[in-house]
């Protein structure tokens, strides 16, 4: 199995390469993960559950990080196994492209898969794929947002929403009611000062 794509991420290339290469972050956004560990240098213990059609199963295995340029580039191999479900065994080559809007995450990946999983066929396999693909970045989109922020388009319209919602109100009368009271005081004020002139008139 092939696939590659890509996705803008609104986080700097140097953030987006520190999530990745955080366990947490992994465990939080890989989709049915419960366990990711560093083992030793560059090498991580990893268990996940996945459903792919009719076949569940409790997958643990490996994945170990080589060919590092930090912080653009990094390739993960990865061997995992699910007993009667099969195994899954293959590597991915990440790279982190920088621009105006924060960066870009393009990734290619080549796997093989056997056991039980192998028989669904190759179809429902690459569907599952693109589907786990796509729910670890919405996840990571979210972790980001969470940590850094929501992107700068995002809280531009946020404040300008909130600009006319307060011109909107102020044009029903709904804003700001202290300055009302003020007046009627100042002229109930005028109005006592002048009566006492008069009276002192008379």
């Amino acid at each position: 199995m092939d696939m590659q794509s890509s996705r803008q991420l609104a986080v700097s290339q140097q953030q987006a390469w520190d999530a990745l290469n955080d366990p947490e972050v992994l465990k939080l956004c890989i989709p049915g993960c419960d366990r990711v560990e560093a083992t030793g240098e560059n090498q991580y213990a990893i268990g996940m559950a996945l459903k792919i059609g009719p076949v569940s199963a409790k997958f643990s295995g490996q994945i170990t990080l080589a060919d590092i340029a930090a912080p653009q580039s990094y390739t993960i191999a990865f061997d995992g196994q699910g007993g009667a479900a099969g195994f899954g065994k293959g590597s991915a080559k990440v790279q982190l492209h920088p621009n105006d809007e924060g960066c870009e995450l393009a990734y290619t990946v080549n796997a093989q898969v056997g056991g039980k999983v192998a028989q669904l066929g190759q179809r429902l396999i690459d569907g599952a794929a693109k589907s786990l693909a796509e729910d670890f970045f919405k996840r990571f989109d979210k972790e980001m947002q969470r940590r850094f922020g929501p992107p700068p388009d995002e809280e531009a319209a946020a404040a300008e929403k909130t600009g006319m919602m307060s011109g909107l109100m102020k044009k029903m009368g709904l804003g700001k009611k202290d300055d009302a009271p003020s007046a009627n005081a100042n002229a109930d004020s005028g109005n006592g000062n002048g009566n006492n002139n008069d009276n002192k008139s008379a």
